[in-house]
């Protein structure tokens, strides 16, 4: 197998839980081959630099391996080698996450109805963003 589908290869790899999932984030744009957006039928091959953008997480990818089935994590996880900037970039995330305060910590106890839908459009705005 010289090459492999990359919304295949991105479920195969565990990414996305599912093969729709990960069609839909090619087609979104969540997904680079090289540096250019592409289609789900692309082929990726050994040496392929990904993008890959899981909600606010951004990876950067060497393909190292290519599969078609879905194995356990333990094979998916020699299928790609992540960049020493990308695994730094998203410890430095997780750890903003974890030590930032809760939205809507600042609100108190039980919200009012005003300061609930306060927190609604807050949380509407975060989904919102990419």
């Amino acid at each position: 197998m010289e090459q492999v589908r990359i919304d295949k290869w991105l479920w195969a790899a565990r990414f996305f839980k599912t093969r729709s999932l990960a069609t839909d984030a090619v087609l979104g744009g969540h997904v680079q081959v090289n540096g250019a957006r592409v289609k789900p039928a692309k082929d990726v091959r050994v040496g392929d630099t990904l993008e890959v953008r899981i909600g606010t997480v951004q990876w950067s990818l060497v393909v190292a391996g290519l599969s078609d089935k879905r194995g356990p994590a333990s094979v998916a996880r020699t299928l790609y080698e992540e960049t020493a900037e990308s695994a730094a970039a998203r410890e430095a995330q997780r750890l903003a996450r974890r030590l930032s305060r809760p939205l809507g910590a600042d609100l108190g106890e039980r919200p009012t109805k005003q300061a609930r839908r306060r927190l609604d459009a807050l949380r509407k705005a975060q989904r919102r963003r990419p």
